[in-house]
């Protein structure tokens, strides 16, 4: 029963690039990449460490990052989800709820994972973020009132 599950699984997970629909195997990666590019260099901006490796080395911001992650890619997963139980009414004629999540988790979570923290890194290489250097802030910064001595 459960070989007969994942057969039947991984033959319509095959057959989908192939079958009606295939605009969303370019389309929603894309988009999931825009995102991830959008986000990258915002954290790049903002002096940020990559998204996927801050995920994993700061449990005390995991669920703050996930939420902004989530956030920045939530409609281009729903938008996956619903076109690819559209999909599995038009070819199979019923819905497969695990299938649907499995397409929609590879078109767009996977993308915006891969793109979005290294992204920030190769923008930190090729041009480093600009601080203020110490002369640059001592001149932003008030002058120091004079003290008389005694």
């Amino acid at each position: 029963m459960l070989e007969h599950i994942f057969t039947r699984f991984w033959e319509q997970l095959m057959s989908r690039p192939a079958g009606p629909m295939k605009f969303r195997f370019i389309m929603q990666p894309a988009m999931a990449v825009f995102f991830a590019v959008r986000c990258g260099l915002r954290d790049y901006r903002e002096g940020k460490p990559a998204y996927f490796w801050d995920l994993f080395s700061q449990p005390a911001r995991r669920w703050q990052l996930l939420r902004d992650g989530w956030k920045s890619i939530r409609n281009v997963f729903v938008l996956a989800l619903v076109l690819d139980c559209v999909y599995q009414i038009i070819v199979v004629r019923w819905i497969y709820p695990f299938e649907a999540l499995a397409v929609a988790i590879v078109l767009a979570i996977i993308p915006y994972l891969l793109v979005r923290g290294p992204l920030n890194r190769i923008a930190t290489t090729f041009k480093p973020l600009a601080r203020p250097s110490a002369v640059e802030q001592r001149e932003d910064s008030p002058p120091a009132k004079k003290v008389s001595g005694l």
